[in-house]
């Protein structure tokens, strides 16, 4: 009189289930160099913590007698584990069945899992491997579909819980919209592709090119040209890593803090290449990842969308164990000058601190907007007005130190102006509307030009003077429009006197923005 019967039929069902699309689909799987579905959540989560929740989903076989025969399963994958101790729920695609088609799954469950992650208040992890749409399951569901699904918050998703996003194999369509709408993603050199119309949709039935989808969508295009993706990973282990990584900073909603850890490094920590590290002669260079090394917690430096946008650096930190978001400017590139894609890199790292509560350092050595005519095509000046809001529009305390340039539109995006605007400047930081290299010879152009060339020059070195001790940050701390200029090996010792107030003022900060984050 027992229920046996009925319970041996649930393990019957999850059996087909674990079997994904059988012996046949799981070896083109590994032949393609790609792991399974379930291969990839044994890796992602702890061992022992995954919660599986609808593998009974799919599309039964019956016989003439109604017995099941057996049972395809659905191509989405959905559940809960532990990632770095904490709960997350996952949406995983399954390749091995219908190339994870978004046409072909249940769609109500892979809403569930996102769903479930915003009810919940948990980070959301999807691992994306889908051929989007088919035009074959069209004709067997006899009619077609508006795009889209009504029940998928998928950019209210975005102001309230973390959301990772991997690209591990084709993802098109549907599977690019879940790969790139996330506050992090990551794709797999090689392996992976993001498109919204793959190879045979752009070739000669399509829009008339030929081109393999490599070219189309790899990692290359797009964590270095397109900036769809933030993160390239060299295989599937370091994609996850990089997931890891990332929610360890993360809250796991907006109405709790970020997670503070014991760094273990000293917070009057001084280091004495600081010294020296920016060069006297203005046009040298210098890797200004370094500086974050020195300052920050050490091995603590993670860094997002490190080949898009290339002329500004973001990362996440810590600073004495608290998560902090840090903006800094390499020099190596444009001169660290602001063009629309490191703008729109910006703007997007600026939202996402601030809807998870990370106080801001920024690292500043900004020559300003870079211009031209190719520069003004592009809208620089539009991204930097973007900049410029959004920082405005944060609520999360910033701190800015000034350590070389700051000059022009992009200039004022150093730090919220609005408030106390804490910055603080090292003696190698020089400011203003427009540099003095070249600004000297167009204000003085008439008298330079009166002059002949012997004299010009002695001029011209002679007023270059005068503006370099205009140029000293000390006058700008006399009027305290600075407050205050630093030791260079001071500075991990002010930062980390600073996040202690910072943190402080973070739990007004709890709870819902009036936007959510812009992607």
């Amino acid at each position: 009189m027992s229920w046996k019967p009925e319970v041996d039929e649930i393990e019957r069902r999850k059996a087909f289930a674990r079997e994904m699309g059988g012996e046949e689909g799981v070896r083109r799987q590994h032949e393609g160099g790609r792991l399974t579905a379930r291969e990839r959540i044994d890796r992602l989560v702890e061992p022992g913590s995954w919660f599986e929740i609808g593998a009974l989903a799919g599309k039964g076989e019956y016989d003439k007698q109604g017995r099941l025969v057996r049972v395809r399963p659905s191509n989405a994958i959905i559940g809960t584990g532990r990632i770095g101790g904490r709960k997350v729920s996952l949406d995983v695609d399954d390749y091995t069945i219908r190339g994870g088609s978004s046409e072909a799954t249940v769609s109500e469950k892979w809403i569930y899992a996102e769903n479930y992650a915003l009810e919940h208040r948990i980070p959301l992890v999807r691992l994306v491997e889908s051929a989007g749409g088919s035009v074959r399951l069209v004709e067997q569901q006899g009619g077609t579909k508006i795009p889209g699904y009504p029940t998928w918050p998928m950019v209210g998703l975005m102001g309230y819980i973390p959301v990772a996003a991997i690209a591990l194999g084709p993802c098109a369509g549907l599977g690019a919209l879940k790969a790139g709408c996330a506050h992090f993603s990551v794709m797999v050199k090689g392996t992976s592709q993001v498109f919204a119309g793959g190879p045979p949709v752009v070739g000669r039935a399509g829009m008339g090119n030929e081109i393999d989808k490599e070219a189309l969508g790899g990692s290359q295009m797009h964590t270095r040209v397109s900036g769809v993706i933030d993160n390239e990973a060299e295989s599937e282990e370091h994609a996850f890593e990089q997931v890891r990584r990332f929610l360890s900073y993360m809250p796991n909603s907006v109405f709790e803090l970020p997670p503070r850890t014991d760094s273990g490094d000293d917070p009057e920590r001084r280091e004495e290449e600081l010294l020296s590290i920016i060069p006297r002669e203005k046009r040298r260079v210098y890797k200004s990842r370094k500086i974050l090394e020195l300052v920050l917690d050490k091995g603590s430096v993670f860094e997002i969308a490190p080949n898009y946008g290339r002329s500004v650096v973001t990362c996440l930190a810590r600073l004495n164990g608290y998560p902090v978001a840090v903006i800094t400017n390499d020099p190596y590139h444009m001169g660290g000058g602001l063009n629309r894609p490191a703008a729109e890199k910006m703007e997007s790292f600026i939202d996402l601190a601030d809807t998870f509560h990370l106080p801001v350092v920024n690292f500043v050595d900004q020559p300003g907007t870079v211009v031209g005519i190719e520069a003004e095509k592009a809208g620089n000046v539009r991204g930097s007005i973007r900049v410029v809001s959004a920082i405005e529009q944060s609520r999360v305390p910033w701190c800015a130190i000034v350590i070389r340039r700051l000059f022009g539109l992009a200039g004022s995006a150093y730090g919220r102006l609005q408030g106390i605007n804490l910055h603080y400047a090292w003696p190698s930081a020089s400011w203003g509307s427009i540099p003095f290299e070249g600004g000297i010879a167009a204000a003085y152009r008439r008298e330079l030009d009166a002059l002949p060339e012997e004299e010009r020059a002695v001029r011209l070195a002679e007023l270059e003077t005068q503006y370099e001790h205009l140029a000293s940050p000390f006058l700008t701390a006399e009027k305290f429009r600075v407050p205050d200029i630093i030791d260079p090996r001071d500075t991990r010792r002010v930062l980390c006197h600073w996040i202690e107030d910072a943190w402080r003022a973070l739990p007004e900060q709890l709870g819902l923005r009036a936007r959510t984050m812009r992607k």
